[in-house]
């Protein structure tokens, strides 16, 4: 299982993204152009030394990173936390090989990207609430899918 981040706005998000990868053992995806200048001191604050436990791949656009996963031959479903989502991520039987993608803190992903999913996933939130923070909602779903998965 992989997580991948869709042109990040913010270096700590994406640290503590990789510091859950690393705590996970997820490989981690950024598809640029990030907000910020991507590199590991731009997020070492959050993530600390554990970017350094990660198997990190730049892609230099969603293009790219849909080639990538082209080629891959592990790449398994691309599944969007989204608050557009029509499925509680509770209702969706994971798979070893998916890869859960977030999108921008500022915008999420654009309708070709929600297009090109093969799954779409929310988090149930209370009235008045609009969504949790990306690294957060991250790590809610990965913990749900490695529960699934019976990984200790």
């Amino acid at each position: 299982m992989r997580l991948a981040a869709y042109e990040p706005d913010i270096a700590l998000n994406v640290g503590a993204m990789l510091r859950l990868c690393a705590g996970f053992d997820l490989g981690f995806d950024v598809i640029e152009p990030c907000g910020f200048p991507f590199s590991i001191k731009a997020v070492r604050r959050s993530a600390m030394d554990y970017a350094e436990l990660v198997d990190i791949r730049r892609h230099t656009s969603w293009t790219a990173f849909q080639s990538a996963r082209a080629e891959a031959t592990d790449s398994g479903r691309l599944v969007l936390l989204t608050t557009r989502g029509a499925r509680s991520y509770l209702d969706l039987e994971y798979q070893s090989g998916d890869v859960l993608l977030v999108g921008r803190e500022s915008a999420g992903v654009p309708e070709h990207v929600h297009e090109a999913v093969d799954a779409r996933v929310v988090i149930p939130m209370a009235p008045g609430a609009r969504s949790l923070n990306v690294a957060m909602a991250a790590a809610v779903v990965t913990a749900e899918a490695r529960r699934q998965l019976n990984v200790q």
